[in-house]
């Protein structure tokens, strides 16, 4: 079972945070593994950012049959990135 806990990032860096997550009763902390499904781009006359879903990566082995519930739980809490904090 997965409970989220907390996440602190936030703009300009939303992508680079700590998720902390409860996993089976046990406290788990993950530095900087959110990947967003937006991006952002510009050119000489704009910016562009859009926002999508959340993944997770560089997951401890011993969690890893949890990844699909992982991203569900923190697609529930934490608000699309991207933010445009890289632009």
């Amino acid at each position: 079972m997965v409970e989220f806990v907390s996440y602190d990032g936030k703009y300009p860096c939303l992508c680079s945070g700590t998720l902390v997550l409860r996993i089976d009763g046990n406290e788990v902390s993950l530095d900087s593994c959110l990947e967003s499904g937006g991006g952002c781009s510009y050119n000489e006359c704009d910016d562009f950012v859009w926002q999508g879903e959340w993944d997770i990566s560089d997951i401890p082995d011993e969690y890893k049959k949890y990844h699909d519930e992982i991203v569900k739980v923190v697609n529930d809490n934490v608000p699309y990135g991207c933010c445009g904090g890289c632009l």
